[in-house]
């Protein structure tokens, strides 16, 4: 099916969805997150304690990569476009770290406040091994506050989103719930022609936006019931539309690709799955679909051929371990690969 698929829409569209991709660097986005840094603290096992039956771990190394919308905004800041970030961090050495890989990525940082209440959220993941063996993750600390965050704060983001509409053409919501996207920031996003929505819950609370990309299990989530079937994956896409007011919702079902939903066409439109084998990680996926999407969206792209080239970013990204991200040559290089397969194996 994925071969067909390549031979009969990718193909006589190739050329375009190269030019697409040469367009990335031109497009100018506000990204609106709950920023997140992710630490990856990694060492070998040396002997069980004395003190507690627990593994010491000789420390080898720490990795530090955006996290949560942190992920998002780092995607399309190595996808060429020029991003304007808006989150909240706290007053701590993760914040500083975060920052530092965003303005070394050229990522504007104006509208990245500073919250002395809460902590910068940070996930912690301390992995070991034995001489010869794997690694692996051991225990995962997790540091965040439930509170909202106040009113004013709140406020203040809200202004700068407003004051940045004019200047970008897309502005996206990488909402993980922990508290950036509330009421008066949504409402001021939403004030852009072009909005997409990376939701884990509530997308109702996006009324009108543009399109929304949930996974397989925040529809679920949405709409109340499993979707275990293709008639029941059809009522959910038109079930969200319906209660979002959205013009599109693009479901992304892993192995089984994405599922295109519309308010011109009664049923749907599917891309399959372009990498099925060479999974490793499907960490942070939806972040790199979200970007590529956008991108292609912004640089004049159908929704149909933007969500082909989320897609092939997606197939990319989840081949290595933990958040990771992808280039504008990467993405080239894998859609002529592509085609020369599927062609290769037609003849």
């Amino acid at each position: 099916m994925t071969q067909d698929f390549i031979l009969d829409q990718i193909l006589p569209i190739a050329p375009r969805l190269f030019s697409l991709i040469e367009q990335f660097k031109d497009q100018k986005v506000l990204v609106i997150g709950d920023l997140t840094l992710d630490e990856f603290l990694t060492g070998e096992v040396e002997r069980v304690s004395r003190e507690a039956p627990v593994l010491i771990l000789r420390h080898e190394f720490t990795k530090q990569v955006p996290g949560g919308g942190a992920n998002a905004i780092y995607n399309f800041a190595k996808l060429g476009a020029q991003v304007k970030a808006v989150g909240l961090v706290g007053q701590d050495s993760q914040a500083q770290v975060l920052v530092d890989i965003f303005l070394k990525s050229g990522i504007d940082v104006a509208g990245i406040l500073v919250d002395p209440e809460r902590p910068t959220v940070t996930k912690t993941r301390i992995a070991g091994h034995a001489r010869q063996s794997v690694t692996q993750q051991i225990v995962r600390i997790d540091r965040k506050s439930d509170l909202p965050p106040g009113d004013a704060l709140q406020n203040h983001l809200a202004e700068y989103i407003s004051s940045q509409l004019a200047n970008v053409t897309a502005v996206v919501c990488s909402d993980y719930g922990d508290g950036v996207l509330g009421r008066t920031v949504i409402e001021s996003a939403c004030n852009h022609p072009r909005v997409i929505v990376d939701a884990q819950k509530d997308l109702f609370r996006y009324q009108g936006a543009t399109l929304f990309t949930p996974n397989l299990p925040e529809a679920e989530a949405e709409v109340g019931y499993s979707l275990n079937d293709l008639a029941s994956l059809k009522r959910a896409g038109f079930d969200i539309l319906r209660r979002t007011k959205a013009k599109e919702i693009l479901i992304t079902r892993g192995e089984d690709g994405m599922s295109l939903f519309n308010h011109a066409n009664e049923d749907h439109l599917h891309i399959p799955a372009f990498n099925k084998r060479e999974v490793f990680d499907v960490t942070g996926a939806g972040d790199t679909v979200v970007a590529a999407l956008t991108l292609a969206l912004c640089a004049g792209a159908s929704t149909w051929e933007a969500a082909i080239l989320g897609n092939l970013a997606a197939s990319l990204v989840v081949r290595q371990f933990g958040t990771a991200t992808t280039k504008p040559e990467e993405l080239q290089h894998a859609l002529s690969l592509l085609i020369e397969q599927a062609t290769d194996s037609s003849n």
